[in-house]
């Protein structure tokens, strides 16, 4: 083909010429014709189709679709197409005018003057962007079909899901968000990003279900595609907030089953140009084809969380009957004591039957409780005792005993009653009226007036109260609460340690936190501090010792009373706990004084080594 910018060519080489821009026209394929300057000479209308630029823009000029990821390759092809007068098969990509990256098939040559001199560049380009993403696609779901049955936990399967898709749609981030139905929260199992901190924190993230593209995703169960993130009606800036990461733009398709949608499969920040139908589908069918594999992943997941709980109740229900064992034996050895010198005492030289029945049938309850303790250390030993029967004999000898020691107190007839009415006393349902409380205010009252409790520790109290708004509880809740985190936390502290109490105004209201750097919870332990009558000590241990004392032994009951309260009066209680490292089981000891600690040389020392603290919000 005859270069434009030459003289005027006879009339057959003209009618030559139309007739090859003719069949250039009716080319599928992007065609264009380069003088030796580079600049546009003749582009054919598959060029405009495909790339966006008409010829009217670019004759003349040298199209500015070469990426920079493609220079060096495309200098280096052009000096193969000189020195080898043509071009077969070259893969480059290039850009549209709208900023799309297409993969690219360039064959090309060098055409001639009537003079045999170079003229210019005749190029022809295949798209085939679309190809190479379906192959790329396919070898995607091939590599997840024959790679995700080794991955047995959740986290791993979504850790190599969200690395395909990073890879195969070139974005900065990729998250599989999940649904925790309970809550109706969202949650991100597993984040991959460029920046391995994003990820990081974008697991300690969660959001309602009803919020984000996520939100709008889950609501339609439709793909979404928001090119403006920070300027889109979906957003919600507490996730790039907590992350600290910038969002700009985003596709989110959903992960379903037949039955239900589990999540959310998205991909953020495109490093080149914007989202596209292709990359809808192309994340669409990543989600189709792992919907199962997360979900039945995360059915085993929780079944094996169940299996480790039902193990660790298990330890608990050991724990708790071996404390109840212990706590039996030293009350139950007291009173047959004091039941032998009240006979002394009572009968002397003299005989009264009535006496010696009720003494005797006293010391028959005793022995019967006494027996049930040593059948409980046969159960610790696996012997073949159920907990029923022995709870179960527990309550009827209590009852009994507690009969019998009625009858001697009071008239005849009268002992089921007054047993009655101190029962009710105890455990009977108590209304207490809720008002209005100054909390910061009402906190420093009952901090000094529990110190002279504990003033034979060396425990050192530091306060970080402010004004807050008024909390809305009944006042003996609010007095118990405040006073059981801190028994708590002075019997977890060791003596010349410290316990921090701080009140504040946060966004939800007020905030109450009891913190000390004492021994700390196992993390087995946390899992069940607020759910049953568990004590954080190993029994052998267990001391009923002055309440505020050193690992005093409390019944276990305060933390879980605090988790009824909070149900009931609509307040939330939380825990972080990190064992001291020194003393890493349930089994180790601290001698309960700094000063005395080989391991804690210093105030500084012990403070780094472990603690615990709750925190009470009241809205």
């Amino acid at each position: 083909m005859k270069n434009q910018s030459n003289s005027q060519p006879p009339n057959s080489c003209l009618s030559a010429e139309q007739r090859h821009r003719s069949f250039l026209e009716f080319l599928p394929d992007p065609v264009f014709v380069f003088n030796l300057d580079n600049t546009v000479s003749y582009l054919n209308p598959a060029f405009e189709k495909v790339f966006g630029w008409s010829l009217t823009e670019l004759e003349g000029k040298i199209v500015p679709f070469v990426p920079e990821s493609a220079k060096d390759q495309t200098r280096l092809g052009i000096e193969k197409l000189y020195r080898e007068k043509a071009i077969h098969g070259f893969e480059t990509q290039r850009l549209t005018k709208d900023g799309r990256l297409l993969d690219i098939v360039v064959d090309g040559a060098i055409f001639y003057d009537d003079q045999e001199r170079p003229a210019g560049q005749v190029i022809t380009l295949r798209d085939v962007t679309q190809e190479k993403r379906v192959a790329r696609t396919n070898q995607a779901l091939f590599r997840i079909a024959n790679s995700l049955y080794q991955y047995r936990k959740l986290e791993d399967r979504l850790e190599f899901i969200i690395k395909e898709v990073q890879e195969l749609l070139a974005v900065r981030g990729a998250s599989v968000i999940l649904l925790d139905e309970e809550k109706q929260e969202f949650y991100f199992p597993v984040s991959n990003y460029d920046d391995s901190i994003t990820g990081k924190r974008m697991k300690e993230i969660r959001f309602p279900a009803d919020k984000g593209v996520a939100g709008h995703v889950y609501r339609t169960g439709k793909p979404q595609i928001v090119p403006d993130y920070p300027q889109s009606p979906y957003y919600f800036p507490v996730v790039d907030i907590k992350s600290g990461f910038q969002t700009l733009n985003m596709l989110d398709v959903p992960i379903q089953t037949p039955e239900r949608m589990i999540g959310v499969l998205c991909a953020v920040n495109k490093k080149d140009g914007e989202f596209d139908q292709n990359d809808v589908e192309f994340l669409s069918a990543i989600a189709s084809a792992v919907a199962f594999p997360i979900e039945n992943a995360r059915i085993n997941e929780e079944l094996r969380l169940s299996y480790e709980e039902v193990q660790t109740l298990s330890r608990a229900k050991d724990r708790v009957i071996h404390h109840l064992s212990h706590e039996l034996k030293t009350p139950v050895s007291v009173l047959s004591a004091s039941l032998g010198l009240l006979e002394k005492k009572l009968l002397g030289n003299h005989e009264d039957s009535i006496i010696r029945r009720i003494l005797e049938r006293a010391q028959r309850s005793l022995a019967r409780i006494l027996d049930m303790q040593y059948q409980v250390q046969d159960i610790l030993r696996q012997r073949d005792y159920r907990t029923y029967n022995l709870l179960s004999a527990l309550v009827d000898s209590c009852s009994d005993v507690l009969e019998t020691l009625a009858d001697e107190a009071c008239e005849e007839g009268t002992a089921s009653r007054n047993i009655k009415k101190r029962i009710d006393e105890l455990f009977g349902p108590v209304e207490s009226v809720s008002e209005e409380i100054q909390l910061d205010a009402f906190a420093e009252n009952v901090i000094r007036e529990l110190e002279p409790r504990f003033s034979h520790r060396k425990c050192r109290i530091h306060r970080y109260i402010t004004p807050t708004p008024p909390v809305y509880i009944p006042k003996d809740v609010l007095y118990k609460i405040i006073e059981g985190l801190i028994r708590n936390a002075v019997e977890n502290t060791p003596d010349s340690g410290v316990i921090e109490i701080g009140i504040r105004e946060v966004a939800s209201g007020s905030e109450l936190e009891v913190r000390d750097f004492g021994i700390g919870i196992t993390a087995e332990n946390q899992k069940l501090i607020f759910g049953s009558q568990v004590t954080t000590a190993e029994p052998l241990q267990y001391a009923t010792r002055k309440p505020y004392d050193f690992h005093a032994g409390g019944k276990g009951f305060d933390l879980l009373r605090m988790k009824i309260f909070s149900e009931r009066y609509h307040f939330s209680i939380r825990m972080r706990s990190k064992r001291c490292i020194y003393i890493p089981e349930d089994t180790d000891s601290c001698p309960g004084d700094i000063d005395a600690c080989r391991h804690c040389q210093t105030l500084e020392d012990c403070i780094r080594s472990g603690g615990t603290t709750m925190t009470v919000n009241f809205i």
